[in-house]
């Protein structure tokens, strides 16, 4: 790491340690500058809400995604805060409904894979669960490109005590931790291609390929899989809840089936809950992400 880049994080751990409520006054000066200013990638969240939701109006539609726009802002600075936030504001913050789920598997010693999305807000619940269960949580990410960005952000991830794990690394942290007791947080919703051998299937009315290494690894490893539900209670607030999905013993019941569905039934059963969630609150899913940027190579 290059001596500079602590130096260079200071300015932006200095707004970090401002009280959330002037971090939201500043989300309001985020908000209108990328809705109306700058509008951001515009014709790309009209357009995923168009084609997600065929049936509402044109101004249901821009209703939406102005009220997107005013989430995204909030999740934002929400973010930078993690460089400061202490251990109990954010556990006033973040509520696990259900958090039995997780330990009884903990009690097995068994790893938990925890397939998340980009809603809500998806950096918190790692740091959310990295309180709720100390020294048993690590979360999968995407080195950035940006060497200083890579920097803070992976402090950012492990300050209250989670792993952040670079993706490639995946499976060798499975193996190292595989009978501790642990989960590995993956956001299961981003575009694969058609050389990431995706599962496609249809997602919100347009075909889309979902990656499949929650199947494989669960089958590999013996692991137990929940899904990751969040939703913004109110501003600053959220709700975590946890569902089962099938396991890695349920893949390999499935794994010589002809129907896709049932090769990868994790998978499957993911985009089903994402779904609904995304149906139930769809200003907090992140619409300027390309979802459905790759299309089903003819013959599959």
């Amino acid at each position: 790491m290059p001596w500079y880049y602590r130096p260079l994080s200071w300015p932006l751990l200095a707004l970090a340690y401002l009280p959330l409520f002037v971090l939201y006054g500043i989300a309001g000066f985020i908000y209108l500058l990328l809705s109306y200013v700058v509008r951001y990638r515009w014709g790309v969240v009209l357009a995923n809400l168009h084609n997600s939701f065929p049936g509402k109006s044109e101004a249901e539609v821009r209703r939406i995604g102005r009220q997107f726009y005013w989430h995204f802002a909030q999740v934002i600075v929400e973010i930078l805060k993690l460089g400061a936030i202490s251990p109990a504001q954010l556990r006033r913050r973040m509520r696990f409904v259900n958090p039995e789920l997780m330990t009884r598997h903990f009690a097995e010693s068994r790893t938990v894979l925890s397939l998340g999305s980009h809603r809500g807000n998806w950096e918190w619940i790692l740091s959310g669960a990295a309180l709720e269960f100390p020294g048993r949580a690590a979360g999968v990410y995407k080195p950035l490109k940006n060497g200083f960005f890579e920097y803070f952000m992976r402090r950012l991830r492990t300050r209250l005590g989670a792993d952040a794990v670079p993706m490639l690394a995946t499976l060798r942290y499975l193996v190292q931790h595989r009978g501790e007791g642990r989960t590995l947080s993956l956001l299961s919703d981003q575009a694969a291609g058609k050389d990431d051998r995706p599962y496609w299937t249809t997602f919100l009315h347009q075909e889309a390929g979902f990656y499949t290494s929650a199947d494989r690894l669960a089958q590999q490893l013996d692991c137990a899989v929940l899904y990751v539900g969040i939703r913004r209670l109110r501003r600053g607030y959220y709700e975590v809840k946890f569902t089962e999905l099938p396991d890695g013993r349920a893949v390999a019941a499935g794994a010589g089936s002809p129907e896709e569905a049932q090769r990868y039934p994790v998978t499957e059963a993911f985009i089903r809950q994402l779904e609904a969630d995304i149906r139930a609150t769809p200003e907090q899913y992140l619409w300027t992400h390309r979802r459905w940027k790759h299309k089903r190579p003819a013959g599959q």
